[in-house]
């Protein structure tokens, strides 16, 4: 039985998808919504930007609480109140790093940017091969 799901976000669709497949199709189940900020970005202007920061913690969080909300918004959908934890670094590291203390990952097949569109993301390839535990991408 899967108790504890964590759900990877960022602002795009599918991930957005990811969670309503979660609250959907485990009802019951501790639901995390994870956000990671700081991984590698175009030239390097967002991971920068966050380095740059006087308080990096308070700045991640901050750039956290828009995709948080709308997690949240979905949740209430359901009823469901979600947990939400922010990480610094690279997306797939810092999810798998997490995975363990899970019964399941569910995430979205890419994320919001151009380049992860092209093909299933990135991200989602090295999660679901690498996790210790189920991987579910949805789509």
């Amino acid at each position: 039985m899967i108790s504890q799901i964590l759900v990877p976000m960022d602002d795009s669709e599918m991930a957005q998808r990811a969670l309503e497949y979660a609250l959907e199709n485990h009802p019951g189940a501790e639901i995390t919504v994870l956000h990671v900020v700081g991984g590698p970005s175009p030239l390097g202007g967002a991971a920068t930007a966050l380095a740059l920061s006087e308080d990096v913690e308070a700045a991640a969080e901050e750039r956290s609480e828009a995709v948080f909300d709308d997690a949240r918004e979905i949740a209430a959908e359901y009823d469901v109140e979600i947990t939400t934890e922010v990480q610094l670094g690279h997306p797939a590291r810092a999810i798998l790093n997490r995975a363990d203390d899970f019964d399941a990952v569910v995430l979205g097949s890419h994320g919001g940017a151009l380049a992860d569109r092209l093909v299933v993301g990135n991200v989602a390839q090295t999660v679901f091969r690498n996790s210790p535990v189920p991987v579910i991408v949805a789509r």
